[in-house]
């Protein structure tokens, strides 16, 4: 039987949030899928952002403006050792569109950051890391993170926000 493990993390602001996405980029490997729901403003877009300039000046590359992928669908970076695919769904309208994009290869070879994975249906891998932003009522200017995974391997990146890997 596989146990969901979640973790509620909350941030001030969306520097705090944007910290979160650097400090965490360089404890992903590739084959890491992070999946990232919320809704529109809820921060999927900035925390990606962050995470993959982080990755990316890890890596020696020069500053790169980080556009949404909401048109093109899929933005690839090259961070030396792991390309990275950042992905928004929201435009799709059937989950056979995915499988065109090869953002299913992709899950296996590539650091994969998801918006809208709802998109996915049943392609939605199982070991992916749900990373599921809200906003507060009363604290509009912070956001919430609900960290949930079943893989025993998000125990070590999540370390530092999780103790030990206990949800």
């Amino acid at each position: 039987m596989t146990t969901r493990r979640s973790h509620q993390l909350s941030f001030d602001n969306a520097d705090a949030t944007a910290a979160f996405g650097a400090a965490l980029a360089p404890r992903l490997s590739a084959g890491d899928q992070l999946l990232l729901t919320g809704p529109i403003g809820a921060g999927k877009t900035h925390f990606a952002r962050s995470l993959i300039r982080a990755r990316l000046a890890a890596g020696g590359q020069p500053p790169e403006d980080v556009p949404s992928p909401t048109f093109t669908l899929v933005q690839t970076y090259d961070a030396g050792n792991a390309e990275i695919w950042h992905a928004d769904l929201y435009r799709l309208t059937h989950p056979d569109e995915v499988e065109e994009l090869g953002l299913i290869d992709a899950f296996d070879t590539a650091i994969c950051l998801v918006e809208w994975p709802d998109r996915l249906g049943d392609l939605a891998p199982d070991a992916a890391l749900n990373v599921i932003f809200s906003t507060p009522d009363a604290r509009p200017d912070s956001r919430d993170v609900c960290l949930q995974w079943t893989d025993a391997r998000w125990a070590a990146p999540l370390t530092p926000w999780i103790g030990g890997g206990h949800g």
